[in-house]
């Protein structure tokens, strides 16, 4: 399912205008799909991209975020930025960065598998989101309290957070499945609140159709885009 240009217009401008209500602005939300076309990112147990994966769950969120009474931005929907600098000043002045991804694992908890006549490789070691946010973005409190809010409102809806992270993260608040990953340049190089979701993951041969269920990521999204929309909406927008 892929998002053509004129839906992703229409998408933002309905949603922008239709929500606006007094003199204050809706939260506007900037829906990042991350990697693209060239780099599809991880390769799921069965050899779907996890571009693939990232741009389904992206465009759920981003049609249940209106719903909240949040605005939606969408950036990489086609897949054409290759830039990880670029993807965060699209987002322009928006009041919040998420950029969507899917969880793969270390190679050495991979294990190998025949899948549709190819060679493929699962795991068994690690399944669940998590949610990523950077030290060094310019508004850490904010994106602390939004992911916190994310994680809290994931759980509730019977998802279960990755307990463990590779050596370079360090847990915020590992019971919502928050974690400190400072590095990720679509984290700390942007003026604005930023997450990075990890929505499952995709070499665990089970959580993979999980993942690809729509009923399934429905409730996901709707469970993130209450709690964005929960934090965003006690902040002040940053937009003038």
């Amino acid at each position: 399912m892929i998002i053509r240009p004129l839906v992703v217009f229409c998408l933002f401008f309905l949603s922008t205008v239709a929500l606006a209500a007094g003199s204050r602005p809706p939260p506007l939300v900037a829906v990042d799909v991350g990697h693209g076309i060239r780099d599809g990112g991880a390769a799921s147990a069965r050899g779907r991209s996890e571009f693939a994966f990232n741009r389904d769950f992206a465009e759920v969120l981003a049609t249940a975020l209106p719903a909240y009474g949040v605005a939606v931005r969408p950036v990489n929907f086609a897949g054409e930025i290759g830039s990880l600098v670029e993807r965060p000043r699209q987002a322009g002045n928006s009041d919040l960065f998420i950029s969507i991804h899917h969880d793969s694992i270390s190679e050495e908890y991979l294990q190998e598998w025949d899948w549709d006549g190819e060679a493929a490789s699962y795991t068994e070691h690690k399944r669940g989101y998590g949610i990523f946010i950077s030290a060094a973005n310019p508004e850490p409190a904010i994106s602390l309290r939004c992911a916190v809010a994310a994680g809290r409102a994931l759980r509730e809806a019977g998802f279960v957070p990755t307990p463990w992270h590779g050596r370079k993260h360090r847990a915020a608040d590992a019971e919502n499945g928050v974690w400190y990953y400072d590095n990720l340049v679509v984290l700390y190089r942007t003026r604005l609140p930023a997450l990075l979701f990890e929505a499952g993951v995709i070499k665990h041969r089970e959580e993979e159709l999980e993942l690809r269920d729509p009923a399934r990521q429905q409730r996901m999204a709707a469970a993130l885009a209450r709690a964005l929309a929960g934090c965003l909406l006690t902040e002040t927008p940053v937009r003038e």
